[in-house]
């Protein structure tokens, strides 16, 4: 069987992805300020880096908002399409293994797919997400480098801008601990180091996304939530959602391959437009 190739073209990145014999093969992920000089692009470097040879391509399986820009063969090889939403929830149950879950995909906003088994169905979304961060992050820190904005992050201090349960109770709330956030960036002020308001930013931008998925849940009985996407690589997320899950009963769960799993999704429908 030849390698399947299932290709992520989001706003700002180009996700790359082979599958073969249900192994993933060497994903990569691409950039460029044009959506089809990205796919092409990030098309040739996988195969050159990847020493792939065009003839061993056997499928193409594009998704995502910049694929509706290809309606043609790509270097020769068939193109197919595929929902975005199918992709994340095949792609993130292909990675976790979980056959009943919510999706979280983090993008440039994000969404939530639920998926119960092969019932994979987009239940909403909220416009906060990776575009969020680096909007805030130009405005406020002159910058959109995800680097730097990381390393100024890490040195900054949440309880110089978040309002805690601490900072208005002498005693724990019912269910709430004293470190527990009470309003995001109520403690902010006009002159706060930069390295405060990166890690505010972030801080503000995966707990509103881990809060919405929680609520994107109630009375589904779904306790499990997957989260793809960039913004999963992100150090804070190892300290926020550790935090949801003591305060909720639930479960947040960041495959190996997390922020690639839309493009896996893609490659994987191959099977299922076969059926």
């Amino acid at each position: 069987m030849g390698i399947i190739i299932g290709i992520d073209v989001g706003i700002s990145t180009t996700k790359i992805v082979g599958l073969r014999d249900g192994r993933v093969l060497s994903p990569i992920r691409t950039t460029a300020a044009d959506q089809v000089a990205s796919l092409y692009g990030a098309f040739g470097k996988y195969l050159h880096e990847g020493q792939i040879a065009l003839g061993d391509v056997e499928q193409v399986i594009l998704t995502g908002v910049g694929s509706a820009y290809v309606d043609k063969p790509l270097f020769g090889v068939p193109t197919k399409k595929v929902d975005e939403f199918i992709a994340d929830g095949l792609g993130a149950r292909f990675e976790s293994g979980l056959t009943k879950a919510i999706v979280v995909s983090m993008g440039t906003g994000t969404s939530f797919v639920q998926c119960c088994g092969d019932d994979i169905r987009h239940i909403g979304g909220i416009g906060i997400g990776g575009g969020t961060l680096q909007g805030l992050s130009r405005v406020m820190l002159n910058t959109r480098d995800w680097k730097q904005i990381q390393s100024l992050a890490m040195q900054g201090d949440i309880r110089n801008v978040n309002l805690l349960i601490g900072d208005i109770s002498t005693h724990p709330l019912p269910g709430l601990p004293m470190d527990a956030t009470a309003s995001l960036f109520s403690k902010a002020q006009y002159d706060a180091p930069k390295e405060d308001l990166a890690l505010g930013i972030i801080v503000m931008v995966l707990q509103t996304i881990g809060s919405a998925a929680i609520l994107s849940s109630l009375n589904s009985g779904i306790k499990d939530f997957v989260l793809i996407g960039n913004l999963t690589l992100l150090p804070q997320c190892k300290e926020i959602y550790p935090m949801l899950e003591r305060l909720y009963g639930v479960h947040f769960h960041i495959p190996k391959y997390s922020e690639f799993c839309t493009a896996i999704g893609a490659a994987l429908s191959n099977e299922k437009m076969r059926e």
